[in-house]
């Protein structure tokens, strides 16, 4: 097995990746409404000759490439869906659907995969082991695609699992992850507080909402500064603050919502003890009530160090040892948590930022992009990982 000329060919089939990027980047679709973009995806695989199984746990699409020779069976897997954005960029593939778009690198990751399918199923009976494509929708929108997936059977008979992220304001040329605690767990929070209407002139009368609401969101973080430990990482964030109508009413309620993003497990539960607590207490004390709601959102991505070690070897394979570089840890989430929980693997991130550039827009923006030489590095290195994979 030449792995050179496979990477070649990958290289070479930037054209046809950009092509597809830029059609799914004209017709996004949200999570869980995918129809049209599982359809493309799966008429493709199937156009090539790959086994296709459709609407997987909801409407996810999983490849199968089956090895000549006997070896480990390793899943990849891109993510599919869109974003609630409007497409502010000046382009010829801007989106065509009004408040929609792909903010975040999806389509992608869906190009490089599907070409990083093309360019192994032609050497399909020279390969040892089997190759599982993991095509998920809804990345975006919690519960997430990941789980109905994996409950309709995508990872059966799968050895090791792999993902990879564009990122627009990482360096072009780079590949990036970490061994351990990669991308933080979410859980979301709403606090209603319950008090008493009255006329603003007369605040006596009544049992004031807002300002039991304030107190909370102050008190809310100190959970950072005295509860978690100095070096563990916790944010505690309200993004929304919505109560009254009128200058001169004291309403009923006030709300509160807002996200919390933190590593480990055991300090996600005190953190969420802590925030029904003071919310609680809080508002009881300036006479109102608060209804408190945290749920969980996904959680923490934890790369496998077996994972760490192929992918590291695999980038210096097709790259050199230079290409390779760990990161700390960021904030955002992601449902390829639910992948590493049932097989071991890594998670790691592509450079998308052009060369040339001081700056990008940063992902969920209404002017993201990326830069799209990146794309078969994606595709060269899911190569690359299965061929160590199958030397491990």
């Amino acid at each position: 097995m030449n792995k050179q000329s496979i990477y070649e060919t990958i290289a070479g089939s930037l054209d046809e990746m950009v092509q597809i990027r830029r059609h799914l980047h004209m017709h996004p679709e949200l999570s869980f409404e995918e129809e049209n973009t599982a359809a493309y995806i799966a008429d493709y695989l199937e156009n090539l000759g790959i086994e296709v199984r459709r609407n997987v746990g909801g409407r996810g699409v999983v490849g199968l490439i089956r090895g000549g020779k006997p070896g480990k069976t390793i899943a990849f897997r891109a993510d599919f869906d869109a974003l609630p954005i409007q497409d502010a960029k000046d382009v010829p593939y801007k989106s065509t659907v009004p408040g929609v778009m792909h903010a975040c690198g999806h389509d992608g990751h869906t190009a490089s995969l599907l070409l990083f399918a093309k360019a192994m199923n032609e050497v399909k009976d020279e390969l040892e082991g089997n190759i599982v494509l993991l095509h998920q929708h809804a990345e975006e929108l919690n519960p997430g695609g990941a789980i109905g997936m994996i409950e309709d059977g995508c990872l059966d008979g799968v050895d090791m699992v792999f993902g990879a992220h564009l990122q627009s304001q990482m360096a072009y040329g780079k590949i990036y992850s970490r061994d351990g605690y990669l991308q933080a767990a979410e859980s979301t929070i709403r606090i209603q507080v319950n008090g008493h209407g009255s006329h603003g002139a007369e605040p006596h009368t009544g049992r004031d909402p807002i300002l039991a609401a304030s107190h909370i969101m102050t008190a809310l973080q100190s959970i950072v500064s005295r509860n978690a430990p100095p070096l563990e990482q916790l944010v505690v964030s309200i993004g929304s603050f919505h109560a009254g109508q009128a200058a001169n009413v004291i309403p009923e309620t006030a709300v509160l919502e807002g996200t919390m993003r933190v590593y480990d497990e055991g300090l996600r539960e005190l953190a969420s003890e802590r925030i029904k607590e003071i919310a609680e207490y809080t508002a009881k004390a300036f006479g109102c009530t608060a209804d408190v709601d945290v749920t969980k959102g996904y959680d923490t991505v934890i790369n496998h160090t077996e994972g760490i070690e192929i992918l590291e070897k695999a980038v210096e394979d097709a790259y050199g040892p230079e290409t390779y570089q760990e990161i700390d840890p960021v904030m955002p989430a992601e449902d390829f948590s639910y992948y590493l929980q049932h097989r071991p693997g890594a998670y790691f991130f592509v450079g998308a930022l052009a060369p040339d550039a001081e700056k990008a827009y940063p992902h969920h923006h209404e002017r993201f992009d990326f830069y799209e030489p990146a794309l078969p590095m994606a595709a060269t290195t899911f190569a690359a990982i299965f061929f160590e994979a199958q030397e491990k």
